[in-house]
């Protein structure tokens, strides 16, 4: 079989966000010799709808943290909820641009991480809310989606099964935080190349470590 990168990430995972520059540096080194899948890990899902003041606070004191370790940068737009969590009217939640990824697929199944970037960027700079299907509306165009047929999907039942599938799949691999990055080389085999934010010269070193295991192996 082909190796296959799985990127296991969140839409609203802020450590994610920082991450999508080296996702995406290492699927434009090395998408000619692999696939790559991206698997939504459904990190906010809650049973009734929680407004964003209920991590807000968290999020006020962790972002710098982030920005400092990567070098990403959080827009005002988004900031503006975050310190503004009483005047927002967001209620964060996964499901739909895990969905919006299912749908995605049905039409670049080879860009996904791109797109999950797009989505990052939509949410973390230009303060998007990713539960109104209008923040996907400018990614339809760049990308070539029919609207029409974008949103009747998005709202189709089985699409929201698949992407319940894919939180499930997460949680068969075990995954406990995002972002988390495998390598599948075969049916049964998995390589765990990352957990947690991780730079770029370690994934590409851990990831260069197998392929020449296999390689010398004669895989």
């Amino acid at each position: 079989m082909t190796p296959t990168i799985y990127y296991c990430y969140d839409a609203y995972c802020g450590w994610c966000y920082g991450f999508s520059p080296i996702i995406n540096r290492v699927f434009e080194e090395y998408r000619q010799v692999m696939a790559f899948e991206v698997l939504s890990g459904g990190m906010i899902l809650p049973e009734t709808a929680q407004p964003v003041s209920v991590m807000a606070g968290y999020i006020q004191k962790s972002y710098k943290t982030v920005e400092q370790r990567t070098g990403i940068r959080f827009g005002e737009d988004w900031l503006w909820h975050i310190f503004h969590p009483d005047e927002s009217d967001w209620y964060p939640s996964s499901e739909k641009p895990a969905v919006a990824l299912c749908v995605f697929r049905d039409y670049h199944p080879d860009l996904c991480v791109p797109f999950s970037a797009e989505l990052q960027y939509a949410l973390h700079y230009e303060g998007r809310d990713l539960t109104d299907d209008e923040a996907y509306r400018h990614l339809l165009e760049k990308y070539g989606i029919p609207e029409t047929e974008f949103y009747h999907k998005l709202h189709d039942p089985g699409y929201k099964e698949k992407a319940y599938e894919e939180f499930a799949l997460v949680k068969q691999l075990k995954v406990t935080g995002f972002p988390t990055v495998f390598l599948q080389v075969s049916g049964t085999k998995f390589y765990l190349l990352s957990r947690g934010y991780t730079d770029y010269p370690t994934l590409k070193k851990n990831l260069d470590e197998v392929l020449n295991d296999m390689v010398s192996q004669g895989k």
